[in-house]
């Protein structure tokens, strides 16, 4: 009749891990009763991640006579239950469980002042009561209260309470069994001849059992009570489909009416498999295939009061038939603590939780539930208590300060509207106004020495040029689309050439327009436009083929950084092929060292208007903006990798504008006086 003691074991473990109660106190019956409890309960505490912290056996029997071995038992145990970490105990055994365990502290605590302030959590077995006879009917069960006990499912039997409170010791004839339990329960004795007794100490027989204390008497129906009051009603009903049976068949037959004494305990058997029917406390009743009784556990809080009396209080349910399919199901919010936890709910751990953030790490040579918390280590958060290990954000987050949680990353980009694009966007533009002025100043003075010297296509074609080039700038703010990012290397690296192709055009003019003025030599075929526009053509048609190569094989295209930087998710170009970027650079940096190398070695030669010096200058200033800019570039991240890299497109590209045409435009607008035929024969005489 009783419910499957799995189901017990399974609901102590259930009620642990709810409230998170991972070291505890076990108190067990030294019996064989007591070693199956054990080698059942303890791997499931393991397997749930729970640790015992003691293992505490207690006798069958409090033998009071022999106060030397209770005071020798009770020191062994006390220092475990006065464990400050473990706050929990676990408590296996009968009735007389409690009886052992109140004597305990009363040998340790005559006065009843330390059981006040031992605060504990008991969570007891359906086989235990609560019960006191005796001598310790007088203590009280404040150790207790708040104890949680799982006790055989129940319903309230309409009438018993109405039924006990009739109960008189004169019911039964020849049965002394009331006698004896009304004389126990009220201290009392009946009248007997033969045994002198004061009219005090008489009972009455009008006592009443609600008076009793509930350590001694309880005036509701218990779980087990309530089992034998279904295996009554199972049997009658049994015996009564037995008797309905005999008695058709029977008259079928034509024989006497069956005699249910006739009847052998074993025949019972089938009939009980089969029953069914509604008890009177309205619930269903039947075995089931496995001719086990439904039902579960009831799990209760009790609550003790002043005056030595106590009331349970169902807080919750395990067994097969919870509510909406739930096997365990706890309302924590109906129990009511030990008066020591203040009602906030108790720690019974061996130490402190980790908080989110943190991870476990094993101590040596302790239990696994002893351990120490460490931080978790970059880039890896823990958002729950206790976690054994932290984990990663996904790639669009990234951990909070305290590592506790994943923030969301903002997605980031070089932004025309942010301080740094503005004034990029600004400098570029003003640069490329100042380059237009420039150009409409040497198209003023066309016919001008000045302009005319080192050919003026070439230098028309060079503040083209850099005028592109500022411009050229701006495709590197804003949000990068599959066109700018189409657009931008390829754009910069042609314009770039053929702007440092101009430059090596004009130095490789004044070389050789030098040596043509010797006598007799033969250079003055290849002085003219010719060979420099071949130069700039040549250059800037290898620059565009391998553009070309680097479209058609792997071109850039938009991209999202979730790495480099930890808080923001960078929009970026993906270069495609960091090859063909590097080959881009590179040629342009080899147009650029041609240009400073013949450049360098032409600065003497004596020529008015010579501009071998000046872009000697503009290229030794280009050379070093490049040269620190791929170090610059591979150590920065996010969008300053772009601003880098307009940074570098403009300081070169100022470079070359300042160094070469800033001191013209000195002589035609401060010194026109130079810029005349007569000065140059002079200089040259």
């Amino acid at each position: 009749m009783a419910p499957n003691e799995a189901h017990q074991y399974m609901g102590i473990i259930s009620l642990l891990k709810h409230f998170r109660w991972i070291w505890v106190g076990l108190f067990v019956v030294d019996d064989d009763t007591g070693e199956h409890f054990l080698q059942t309960l303890e791997p499931l505490l393991s397997q749930h991640g729970i640790c015992s912290g003691f293992t505490q056996r207690t006798p069958q029997e409090a033998h009071f006579d022999n106060m030397g071995k209770v005071v020798e038992i009770t020191s062994s145990n006390y220092e475990d239950l006065t464990d400050d970490k473990v706050n929990t105990f676990i408590m296996y055994g009968e009735s007389m469980a409690i009886i052992w365990l109140r004597a305990l502290v009363f040998v340790l605590d005559p006065e009843n002042k330390k059981s006040t302030s031992l605060r504990k959590v008991w969570i007891m077995t359906t086989q235990i009561d609560f019960l006191l006879t005796g001598l310790q009917s007088g203590w009280d069960l404040n150790m207790f209260h708040g104890a949680i006990s799982f006790t055989i499912h129940s319903e309230d039997v309409r009438e018993f309470r109405e039924f006990l409170q009739n109960i008189t010791p004169y019911w039964t004839q020849g049965d002394g069994f009331l006698k004896d339990f009304w004389e126990q329960a009220f201290d009392c004795s009946f009248a007997n001849p033969e045994v002198p007794t004061n009219a005090s100490e008489r009972c009455s027989g009008k006592e009443r059992l609600e008076s009793l204390p509930g350590p001694q008497f309880e005036m509701h129906m218990t779980g087990h009570s309530y089992s034998i009051y279904n295996a009554v009603y199972a049997v009658a009903h049994s015996l009564h489909e037995i008797y309905s049976t005999k008695t058709k068949h029977r008259a079928m037959m034509g024989r006497e009416i069956f005699d249910l004494q006739d009847l052998q305990p074993w025949q019972l058997h089938p009939f009980l498999h089969g029953i069914s029917f509604n008890n009177t406390a309205g619930e269903p009743i039947h075995f089931n295939n496995k001719r086990q009784m439904g039902g579960g556990f009831d799990i209760v809080n009790m609550v003790t009061f002043p005056n030595k009396s106590f009331q349970r209080v169902k807080v919750g349910r395990m067994g097969p038939d919870g509510i909406g399919g739930k096997e365990f199901i706890i309302n924590e919010d109906l129990i009511v603590w030990h008066r020591g936890f203040n009602q906030v709910l108790p720690l019974s751990v061996c130490n402190k939780h980790c908080p989110p953030g943190n991870q476990k790490k094993k101590k040596e040579g302790e239990k696994f539930c002893c351990y120490d918390c460490v931080s978790c280590p970059e880039g890896k958060i823990s958002n729950n208590t206790d976690m054994v290990d932290c984990f990663k954000c996904p790639e669009d987050q990234y951990p909070s300060n305290d590592r506790s949680q994943c923030m969301p990353k903002t997605i980031t980009f070089l932004s025309r509207e942010e301080p740094l694009g503005i004034s990029l966007a600004i400098v570029a533009v003003s640069f490329s106004l100042v380059t237009a002025l420039m150009f409409r100043t040497f198209v003023k003075h066309r016919d001008t020495p000045i302009v005319k010297a080192n050919n003026r296509n070439l230098t028309y074609a060079l503040l083209i040029s850099l005028l592109l080039c500022f411009l050229s700038s701006l495709l590197f703010l804003g949000q990068p689309g599959k066109v700018t990012c189409l657009l931008r290397q390829p754009t910069f690296g042609i314009i770039f050439s053929m702007a440092v192709s101009c430059v090596l055009a004009k130095t490789v003019t004044v070389v050789l327009a030098f040596m043509a003025t010797k006598p007799g030599s033969s250079m003055r075929k290849w002085v003219g436009k010719r060979l420099s526009n071949c130069i700039v053509l040549f250059c800037s048609l290898i620059q565009a083929s391998i553009c070309t190569v680097w479209l058609a094989t792997s071109p850039p295209f938009p991209d999202l950084d979730k790495h480099s930087v930890t808080e923001e998710i960078i929009l970026q170009c993906n270069e495609g092929s960091v090859t063909m970027f590097y080959c881009v650079l590179g040629f342009m940096g080899l147009l650029a060292m041609t240009s400073f190398i013949v450049a360098f070695l032409a600065r003497k030669l004596p020529n008015s208007f010579n501009e071998a010096k000046f872009i000697t200058f503009s290229m030794l200033l280009f050379c070093s903006v490049w040269v620190s800019f791929v170090p610059t570039y591979l150590s920065t991240k996010g969008k300053d990798m772009v601003a880098v890299e307009i940074f570098s497109i403009l300081a070169s590209s100022a470079g070359l504008l300042g160094c070469i045409f800033f001191p013209k435009c000195y002589i035609i607008f401060l010194r026109p006086e130079l810029n005349n035929r007569e000065q140059i024969i002079r200089k040259r005489d």
